[in-house]
């Protein structure tokens, strides 16, 4: 077996097909766009190139058949909280049902990792967001996979496992078939909240993008200030987010709550668009581009999924998650397009998250792993992620 950094765009081509090759055998894989995939290794692409970098391989046998792939990078953004030490990061792992192969990938990615200086390595996660390619299937392999997300065979959890990576945490998928109704407690909040006038939701509007790309950025920037991980971001980021979805979202479900007129909460909802993809083969040409527009026409996609949701500390704990949530499901039931909502994952790390899913009656559908090796434990003992704090709210008038 040979190890073969991946410079080239014949070795591109290795490294996005071996992903197909390795699932081929479960009929709910749906292939990843290829474009995208390689563009994460774009430095022109990939904005993290400026404050890290990244390498990848794959590994072929003596008649140059690839039999696995792997990608390292490590970037200044990368934070876990409760982590003191540099933490570089592994994903886009691939390889047949061999230890010898994915050690030789392990190992090939921990060298380069320790020469750039880094203690420890997480995987398998993105170059990028947490919104794609985070964490490790180890529970859902008999369904399709949402649009970002890992999809791998289950011998992948033995292959980390028995190289010395442990659970650094747990990240849970909940799934609500909409032809349930929601608990009766929703609706008791929801017409709680939406007696009073101060109180309201509106749904994105594709003409003042401007204006709910700075709620956005208001609410996540501030939900999330007291989690510790870095996860700030730009009006910029989030105007090109609108931008890219464009072409795929339902505006009507892209919702914000609001007191007066200050943004308070969001809830960020778009239609599966791997129930477009998986009819593609990982292309995205003019040909599939008028063939997306067209399901999208007859309205052919019936999953929803969970992008983002997120509510400002002060109104935490007030019960302004279920005065969104009803909103939202009082539209699905209006426009009865929509007949399953799976939601984005939530980490054990993050408890309260958790309980929201699980105050829906929704049912467990997956769960993803994300793992880490660390390469001297006496210097650095192995700990689980620490769990989230919240601060207590203050009382809103």
């Amino acid at each position: 077996m040979k190890v073969i950094e991946v410079n080239t765009p014949e070795l591109d081509q290795s490294f996005v097909t071996i992903n197909a090759l390795i699932n081929k055998d479960n009929p709910n894989y749906i292939r990843p766009l290829d474009k995208e995939v390689l563009d994460t290794f774009n430095p022109s692409k990939n904005k993290l190139f400026k404050d890290g970098a990244a390498k990848r391989w794959i590994v072929q046998d003596q008649t140059g058949k690839t039999l696995g792939r792997i990608a390292a990078f490590h970037y200044k953004k990368y934070i876990n909280k409760g982590t003191d030490f540099p933490t570089g990061c592994i994903g886009y792992f691939d390889a047949v049902d061999d230890q010898l192969v994915a050690n030789l990938l392990f190992d090939t990615a921990k060298a380069w990792l320790m020469f750039e200086g880094m203690e420890a390595m997480d995987g398998p996660v993105n170059f990028g967001d947490r919104d794609k390619w985070w964490g490790l299937m180890v529970e859902g392999f008999d369904r399709e996979p949402m649009y970002g997300m890992s999809f791998n065979p289950p011998y992948y959890e033995i292959l980390f496992t028995n190289y010395g990576f442990e659970n650094f945490y747990n990240q849970y998928y909940y799934r609500k078939p909409l032809s349930e109704s929601l608990p009766e407690r929703f609706k008791e909040r929801y017409e709680k909240f939406n007696a009073k006038e101060e109180y309201s939701v509106q749904h994105l509007d594709k003409k003042r993008l401007d204006k709910f790309a700075n709620d956005f950025v208001h609410i996540y920037n501030t939900a999330w200030a007291q989690h510790g991980e870095a996860k700030a971001i730009t009006k910029d980021q989030i105007m090109k987010l609108f931008k890219t979805l464009g072409p795929v979202m339902d505006e009507r479900m892209i919702r914000f709550a609001y007191y007066k007129e200050d943004p308070i909460a969001m809830f960020i909802n778009i239609p599966d668009v791997n129930q477009y993809f998986k009819y593609f083969d990982g292309q995205l040409g003019w040909k599939q581009k008028i063939h997306l527009m067209w399901m999208k026409f007859r309205k052919t996609n019936k999953r929803l999924t969970g992008l983002a949701f997120g509510i400002v500390p002060k109104f935490q704990s007030l019960g302004i998650d279920s005065y969104l949530i009803y909103s939202t499901s009082l539209l699905l039931d209006q426009i009865k397009i929509y007949n399953e909502y799976e939601m984005g994952w939530a980490a054990d790390w993050n408890p309260k998250m958790v309980n929201i899913y699980k105050s829906l009656d929704a049912n467990p559908s997956r769960r993803m792993v994300t793992l880490r090796h660390i390469f001297d434990t006496q210097k650095h003992p192995f700990e689980r992620h620490p769990v989230m704090e919240y601060k207590s709210p203050n009382q809103a008038s």
